[in-house]
């Protein structure tokens, strides 16, 4: 079974031209459940270069599927047999104002638009810059 994955290496991920944020923005939680952007908005920011994009987004799915710890490794499996959308497609990245940047391990980490790291690792030359996708089209 091929595995994809949405692992990025020295990569930094900016945040959408369309994002309404003006920095980075905590995400609401909307009632009892937790969105997507929280979920990985918790996992980052309180973890940072600890998770790669693969875990974080496979913990979104995970938790929103209720899935239990032990089912954990085929879930997995077969939820990378597919590809998935990477984290240029996060409410993170797209609608809340946060660059990820991506490690030369694949480890990710948050960082506001407004923040001097976010300046710094936007004009990187070491590292692969790219757009988090717009919510709308041009």
């Amino acid at each position: 079974m091929k595995v994809h994955t949405t692992n990025y290496e020295n990569t930094f991920i900016e945040v959408a031209e369309d994002s309404p944020a003006t920095s980075g923005e905590i995400p609401k939680q909307k009632g009892n459940a937790k969105t997507i952007a929280n979920i990985e908005f918790e996992m980052i920011s309180s973890n940072p270069y600890k998770y790669s994009s693969d875990d974080v987004l496979f913990q979104v799915f995970a938790d929103r599927n209720d899935l239990t710890k032990s089912e954990y490794n085929e879930a997995r499996e077969k939820f990378f047999s597919k590809g998935q959308a990477c984290l240029r497609a996060s409410p993170l990245t797209k609608r809340y104002g946060w660059g990820i940047h991506n490690n030369e391990n694949g480890k990710i980490a948050l960082f506001g638009m407004e923040t001097e790291e976010y300046q710094k690792l936007s004009k990187d030359k070491n590292l692969k810059i790219v757009k988090a996708m717009r919510s709308s089209r041009k």
